[in-house]
């Protein structure tokens, strides 16, 4: 009995389940002698580098083996270093003192300033919200951006997109909503970065404040499961927060690396490639991350902005068009704008807030329209205006519109360091329209 006892105690305190590494490619390890499950987490020990451990994820299961992808790399790894199932499925610890750090998906510092107490474990892969259990949009979700507030307004518990090409002002217009919002907590992933962008943004666009804001950084060296995971580890950090019944601003900067990422996981796996390459998995892996953003009934809210790349400007792009399926408005940035030096460059024509009407009044709903209307008569006659062939007085709405353009180009235009009231916002925009044209329409 004594004997049997001690084995027990051995057998508890020794893990000798393990298995080998049999065949290692440039993006895939196949391991065998294990039994795990799709998502388990492997941790691959060298046999010659003593203090090096790797963790990879199983991804494929055969009768004999499974393949796991590597976060990392696979240089200087050998056939027949042993493999340990290192947890059942994916989690993360956590705490309130994560709040003003910059960590890696799996919460280690990449600030410099040492661990912080961890006392919460979160699952990285969860389901959304139930539809039943939604809240109600219902609440304004000011950001301190004038044309957003005032033309785009958003809800609490929204999720929106930022479509943009490249150089436009993605990253000052994030910087602009995480210093404006009034959000107590603020969750910035930023997924498939160059490194040199991450200090830039905190120090350039943030000014070196992250008092309660929590960065999650998978940069352009990352393996593709470390960049499609971070963008997941960032939003069960939001969901943590929103577990407590706080109100959660999310950011993540960009959709496009993400399913790129996704697109190299899918491709390496044997996936068939679709539109631009992309495999059906990274069209599907979209709506899992977006619609775990929201309000929740007895608990907190994740409003969510998501940046999406636009390729050559083009709307169209498969990711791009997928993204505006899910979300609840868009955002969209225009280079013109950029070039008339009016920052940030929203094109409020081409972008829209599904939830505006119902969480501002009627007189502000009249109110961005009668804006966007007489934006748009200008933009249709920009050509006659310029080459003098219009003449005042045959179009009174036109002839408003050109009284009110030196004021509405003012009303998008915006120093990156200004925040603006929501209730500025809304008088502002009443003062350009009309306040009593507005109440008599």
């Amino acid at each position: 009995m004594a004997f049997a006892s001690i084995k027990k105690r051995l057998d508890d305190s020794l893990d000798v389940r393990f298995g080998r590494v049999i065949k290692i490619t440039a993006t895939q390890i196949e391991i065998e002698g294990l039994a795990p499950s799709i998502g388990d987490i492997v941790q691959i020990r060298s046999s010659h580098q003593k203090d090096r451990q790797e963790l990879a994820m199983v991804t494929e299961l055969k009768s004999r083996s499974f393949i796991v992808s590597p976060f990392r790399y696979v240089e200087g790894l050998k056939i027949g270093d042993r493999a340990y199932i290192a947890d059942e499925g994916l989690s993360i610890a956590l705490s309130d003192k994560i709040l003003g750090r910059v960590v890696d998906p799996f919460m280690q510092p990449k600030d410099g300033k040492g661990a912080f107490a961890q006392t919460t474990r979160m699952p990285i892969m969860r389901s959304p919200i139930e539809a039943m259990k939604r809240g109600m949009i219902d609440e304004v979700f000011s950001v301190g951006v004038r044309s957003i507030d005032g033309l785009l307004t958003c809800g609490v518990g929204q999720k929106l997109g930022i479509f943009a090409g490249s150089g436009v002002g993605k990253s000052t217009l994030m910087g602009m909503i995480v210093r404006g919002s009034q959000a107590p907590v603020k969750v910035v992933a930023l997924i498939g970065e160059r490194g040199r962008e991450i200090p830039e943004f905190i120090h350039k666009n943030l000014g070196g404040d992250l008092t309660d804001t929590v960065i999650v950084t998978a940069t352009s060296d990352d393996s593709p499961l470390m960049r499609k995971y971070g963008a997941f580890s960032a939003m069960a950090v939001a969901e943590y927060f929103k577990e407590q019944g706080r109100d959660v601003l999310f950011i993540m900067d960009s959709v496009t690396r993400f399913a790129m990422a996704q697109r190299e996981i899918g491709l390496a796996l044997g996936e068939p490639p679709t539109s631009k390459g992309y495999p059906p998995s990274s069209l599907t892996l979209l709506a899992q991350l977006m619609e775990r953003a929201g309000k929740e009934e007895g608990k907190g809210s994740i409003t969510a902005f998501f940046t999406v790349l636009i390729e050559g400007d083009d709307m169209s792009d498969p990711i791009a068009d997928q993204s505006r399926s899910i979300l609840d408005g868009h955002i969209v940035l225009s280079r013109e704008m950029t070039d008339y030096g009016i920052y940030p460059p929203i094109n409020i024509l081409n972008s829209a807030s599904r939830v505006m009407g119902d969480v501002v009044t009627p007189e502000h709903t009249r109110a961005a329209r009668e804006f966007k209307k007489m934006y748009a008569l200008l933009k249709e006659n920009e050509v006659l205006i310029r080459i003098g062939a219009y003449e005042r007085g045959s179009d009174a709405e036109l002839d408003k519109a050109l009284d009110n353009k030196e004021a509405m180009d003012r009303y998008l235009g915006q120093d990156p360091q200004m925040r603006i009231a929501f209730e500025e916002s809304v008088r502002e925009l009443f003062n350009i329209v009309g306040r009593e044209e507005i109440a008599q329409s």
